[in-house]
């Protein structure tokens, strides 16, 4: 699909021609002045008339009438050169690309040099130009019936930069596994849960396994009844679906140490249980397993990339459903860590299968862990829709992530956790823990919880609730699932490979 050109002769043929233009204020430069040669000198014209605007993610497409060999020319706006960030690049990608598609064209080239700042080098422009063109032209098909008209895919994306060419091809196919990964998870997330249970998500966790040779196990209904993993089961009494504990490992290094524990929660469907939701929030549960989606993504990529690391990724994976069989409010059940716990709400089982899925992930040798979960409608309320919240008992860690996030863009905010807020979760007459202690400050009651059984373990919580779907499309996708955390967790691997050396 990618392709390097050294040189931009003006007369290679592809459907679009991807220019980025700063704001007004900014010289031409020589790329420019040879282009507009070419079209005597309107572009100049069109630039200074605004009919080509340098205003972020502005885009301006312009027939060639054959005067070059590409069909149209596409210009989008990044702002002041001195201002870019990440984020504004790969918005104003976002807004091409995703005009390239709308309007059906079938291939594409970017003039790298043109996207290029002191504070963006060749290979960040090179790596998220192919991230956030897999990223901003992801659908989710679906299952209406195909219309007459063909499929158009983008099927050759070229890029013209005069320099090392082996090392802008890397960083290419690294934005491009950075993509499909979170176009993976996305998929998962969007997928009905009629179609996704539990035993679909252990066989997708199987086939990854297949692909780059994880080492795998799925431990059944009865496996877990033998470990005593009360709190999943607990979860899935409901359920005319078995529950899944799904394990895959990774070894990158000769000895199984250092290890990095990732646990995601895969609630295919939530009904709240006996604490059932209302009409509309029952809507869009079927995303409730985002998190088991971010640390499938991040395994694809871990499995692509290689990284001298060592991670075992824990999915506890059920519905949570209504039945006589249902586990109720006041009911005590018993953790695979043997604590016990009082279930004063069954809607908050997503810490309970975490808290099952954590003591394995620590069976497992996990040296640090990291869960990842659609915990709470709290955290939405606390944070908005665009920030991931964390919770932890070690900050060193959790500054590593933070530091992964901030090379994503995925943002992440820090929770306060306070020995009141242990309390809180400990506060049971009859059993060592309760699992909902209050409506008030309910996304750290959540994560207060699940740290109960990371214990002295260091850990960090995610909490994706408002950041894994979208309600609209946005520059990076369409609405629903945004795949979330995938890139931030594979890149904290890759980086705490290199700081362990």
């Amino acid at each position: 699909m990618f392709h390097i050109e050294k040189k931009q002769n003006f007369q290679n043929k592809e459907g679009y021609f991807i220019i980025g233009v700063f704001q007004e204020g900014e010289k031409f430069g020589e790329w420019f002045s040879k282009l507009d040669d070419s079209f005597q000198n309107h572009l100049r014209e069109l630039v200074k008339s605004g009919d080509i605007s340098g205003k972020k993610k502005a885009v301006s497409v312009i027939h060639t009438f054959g005067w070059i060999g590409a069909k149209r020319l596409l210009f989008v706006g990044l702002g002041q050169r001195k201002k870019m960030t990440k984020e504004d690049l790969v918005e104003s990608f976002g807004a091409a690309f995703q005009t390239v598609k709308k309007n059906r064209g079938d291939s594409l080239a970017i003039d790298l040099q043109s996207f290029i700042t002191a504070r963006v080098d060749p290979l960040t422009v090179a790596k998220l130009a192919a991230e956030s063109f897999i990223l901003s032209t992801y659908t989710f098909k679906g299952y209406k019936q195909k219309e007459n008209k063909p499929d158009v895919e983008i099927e050759k994306f070229t890029v013209y930069y005069d320099g090392n060419e082996e090392e802008i091809k890397k960083a290419l196919v690294t934005g491009y596994i950075y993509g499909r990964a979170t176009n993976s998870a996305r998929t998962l997330v969007n997928t009905p849960s009629n179609l996704l249970t539990a035993d679909h998500l252990a066989k997708y966790a199987k086939m990854l396994a297949d692909r780059y040779g994880f080492e795998c196990e799925i431990l059944e209904k009865e496996d877990m009844e033998k470990l005593g993993m009360g709190a999943l089961l607990a979860v899935n009494q409901g359920s005319e679906n078995p529950p899944k504990l799904i394990v895959l490992k990774y070894q990158g290094r000769k000895e199984w140490k250092n290890v990095i524990g990732l646990v995601g929660k895969g609630i295919t469907f939530d009904t709240g249980g006996y604490s059932l939701k209302p009409r509309d929030g029952l809507v869009n549960m079927k995303t409730d397993m985002g998190g088991a989606a971010a640390v499938l993504g991040a395994m694809e990529i871990i499995g692509e990339r290689k990284p001298e690391q060592n991670v075992v990724a824990v999915i506890p994976s059920t519905d949570n459903m209504i039945s006589g069989k249902a586990f109720k409010p006041d009911d005590v059940i018993t953790s695979m860590s043997g604590k016990t716990i009082e279930v004063l709400n069954t809607d908050a089982e997503g810490r309970l299968v975490l808290a099952d899925g954590i003591t394995y992930a620590k069976q497992h040798g996990a040296d640090v862990l990291v869960d990842v979960a659609t915990l709470t409608g709290g955290v939405i309320v606390a944070l908005g829709s665009d920030k991931t919240g964390a919770i932890t008992n070690d900050e060193a860690l959790l500054e590593k992530i933070i530091d992964a996030s901030k090379e994503t863009g995925e943002m992440i905010w820090q929770l306060p956790l306070t020995e009141k807020d242990r309390e809180k979760v400990r506060n049971s007459k009859i059993a060592d823990l309760n699992n909902s202690p209050s409506r008030e400050g309910h996304a750290i009651m959540g994560g207060a919880f699940i740290g109960e059984f990371a214990e002295d373990t260091p850990w960090v919580h995610l909490d994706i609730a408002g950041t894994s779907i979208v309600k609209s499309g946005y520059e990076l996708g369409p609405a629903g699932a945004t795949g979330v955390m995938v890139r931030t967790l594979a890149t904290f691997v890759e980086e705490f490979s290199e700081n362990n050396e």
